[in-house]
């Protein structure tokens, strides 16, 4: 099964929950590491971001521009309950949005990409519905900024994404439930 993007965007809460080298995609793949408190080694994220420079991948860190300047990350990921402003020049941003309100929050932010969710069905416990694949496309033709689709994405609805007028999109769960699904999928 293949799905073509420009853009993948993987979700991480630890250095450990993706191997890098399954990924045989040479296009554009962004990681966002999101530790959620979690103390980690540091040696080890200085070496899993290595071999993100390595094999030219983006490397996100969330919510802790503390950490981006530490391990030279990429940029800094938003998650759409931080509504801080970071006023720094030549810092990426990307932002995450549920809803219009956060969409218009990220803009004001200044993130450059939009990470909207969910785009299908989940089977996540206090969980809003999704938006499906029509909904989404009206969004992103109302917005200038880059909107990348997550959530619900797994193997059974993969081909839905020919449809939606997005260059990427974004895996969570199903890079934690199956960390091999990387290399199957693309």
């Amino acid at each position: 099964m293949f799905i073509i993007k420009n853009n993948y965007y993987f979700y991480i809460d630890n250095c450990g929950s993706i191997n890098l080298n399954l990924i045989k995609i040479k296009k554009k793949v962004t990681i966002i590491y999101r530790n959620n408190g979690h103390t980690e080694d540091t040696e080890k994220i200085n070496d899993f971001r290595k071999e993100c420079n390595r094999k030219k991948y983006k490397f996100y860190i969330a919510n802790n521009i503390t950490l981006v300047k530490k391990y030279k990350a990429d940029g800094l990921y938003l998650s759409s309950y931080n509504k801080k402003y970071y006023h720094q020049k030549n810092l990426n941003l990307i932002g995450s949005a549920h809803n219009y309100k956060e969409i218009y929050e990220k803009q004001k932010q200044g993130c450059n990409t939009i990470i909207l969710s969910r785009i299908f069905k989940t089977n996540y416990k206090n969980k809003e519905s999704f938006i499906g694949t029509t909904k989404f496309n009206l969004i992103t033709k109302k917005y200038k900024h880059k909107i990348v689709p997550l959530g619900g994405i797994n193997s059974s609805n993969l081909l839905k994404l020919k449809l939606i007028f997005a260059d990427g999109f974004g895996l969570l769960s199903e890079i934690k439930k199956k960390p091999a699904i990387s290399s199957r999928l693309f």
